[in-house]
C-alpha cells in the first residue's frame, strides 16, 4: 500500500505543482503585496503598512462607488441572463424546423469578441447617428438627442443591455446542456397525472438542472465580477460606471510607475477575490449543489 500510495502522489505532484505556480503562488503575492507600500520603479522601497491599503480602500469614495457600480452590474446582469437562458434553453430544447441553425445562430452574440461587440454598440447608441437611439427615440422611452452614453442614469443600464446581448447565448447552452440529460419518461409520467406545462416546469425541470443554474451562476458571475473591457470600451469608466477592475486597471497600469500605488492596487485585487468567493459560496449554499 505504501508502495502504491507513493506512486500515486508521484503522478499527482507536477499537477498539484503546476496549480499552484499558475494559481496559488500569485494569490498569495497579491496578498502579501497588499500590507506594503511601493511602486515598480527600481527605486522603489517596500514599505510595511499592515492594514493601512485596506483601511485606505474603504475610506476611498472612488473605491466605495466602483464596488457599488460591480454589485449593481452584476447583480442585475446576472439575474437577466439567468432568467432569458433558461427561457432560450427551453425554447431550443423542443422539436422544431431548422432547430440546429436556430441553435447556431442564438451562439453569434457570443463568439463576437468582446472589443468588437462593445464598439459596435458604442456606435449604436450614438447621440447622433445610432440606431437603437434612433429605435429608443421612436417608442417614447428618451427625449430626442438623449446621450444614452453620456448620462449617469442610463449609461450603466446600457452597458448591462449590451453584456446580457452578449453572455445570455452562454447561460443558454449551459442551461440546455442539463436539459438533455432530463429523461423525457419522466415527463410523460408526469402528463399522465394530469400535470400541467408549468407544473412540470417547477416540479421536473427546475430540481433537475438546478446544479447547471449553480454552475452557470457561479461562471457567470466570476466574468461579471472582474468586468473590465465592456465598460471601459463604451464609456471609459466614467459617469458612475467605473467597475472594481477598471479601477485597478487605472492603479496598476497608470500609477504603479509614478507613486507608490501597487500595494494599494494589491489590496483592491485581494477585495475582488473575496467578493467573488463570497458570491461563490452564496449560490452554493442558496442552490444546494453538490459538489463530489
Amino acid at each position: 500500500m505504501k508502495v502504491r500510495g507513493f506512486k500515486v502522489w508521484l503522478f499527482i505532484f507536477p499537477t498539484i505543482f503546476v496549480i499552484s505556480m499558475i494559481a496559488f503562488f500569485p494569490l498569495f503575492k497579491t496578498f502579501y503585496d497588499s500590507f506594503y507600500d511601493f511602486s515598480l520603479r527600481p527605486d522603489s522601497i517596500r514599505k510595511f503598512v499592515g492594514l493601512r491599503n485596506y483601511i485606505d480602500l474603504f475610506r476611498d469614495p472612488r473605491f466605495l462607488s466602483a464596488l457599488k457600480a460591480t454589485v449593481y452590474f452584476t447583480i442585475v446582469s446576472v439575474t437577466l441572463e439567468t432568467i432569458l437562458g433558461i427561457g432560450i434553453a427551453l425554447l431550443l430544447n423542443h422539436d422544431f424546423p431548422l432547430r440546429g441553425l436556430v441553435r447556431a445562430a442564438v451562439l453569434v452574440p457570443w463568439a463576437i469578441p468582446t472589443a468588437v461587440s462593445s464598439q459596435m454598440w458604442r456606435w449604436m447608441f450614438n447621440d447622433q447617428f445610432g440606431i437603437m437611439t434612433r429605435l429608443l427615440e421612436k417608442i417614447g422611452l428618451i427625449e430626442p438627442g438623449t446621450p444614452i452614453l453620456g448620462l449617469p442614469q442610463t449609461a450603466m443600464n446600457a452597458i448591462i443591455a449590451v453584456d446580457v446581448w452578449k453572455t445570455t447565448p452562454f447561460m443558454a447552452l449551459l442551461i440546455l446542456a442539463g436539459l438533455q440529460v432530463i429523461p423525457s419518461e419522466l415527463y410523460e409520467a408526469a402528463k399522465i397525472d394530469g400535470a400541467n406545462i408549468f407544473q412540470r416546469f417547477y416540479r421536473i425541470t427546475l430540481p433537475m438542472i438546478r446544479s447547471t443554474i449553480a454552475v452557470a451562476l457561479i461562471f457567470r458571475s466570476l466574468d461579471a465580477l472582474r468586468v473590465f473591457d465592456v465598460v471601459y470600451i463604451m464609456t471609459r469608466g466614467s459617469l458612475g460606471t467605473e467597475t472594481l477592475a477598471v479601477y485597478n486597471r487605472v492603479l496598476l497600469m497608470d500609477r504603479a510607475f509614478t507613486g507608490n500605488w501597487f500595494g494599494y492596487g494589491s489590496a483592491l485585487s485581494v477585495i475582488i477575490f473575496l467578493l467573488i468567493s463570497i458570491f461563490a459560496v452564496i449560490y452554493i449554499k442558496s442552490l444546494r449543489l453538490q459538489l463530489e
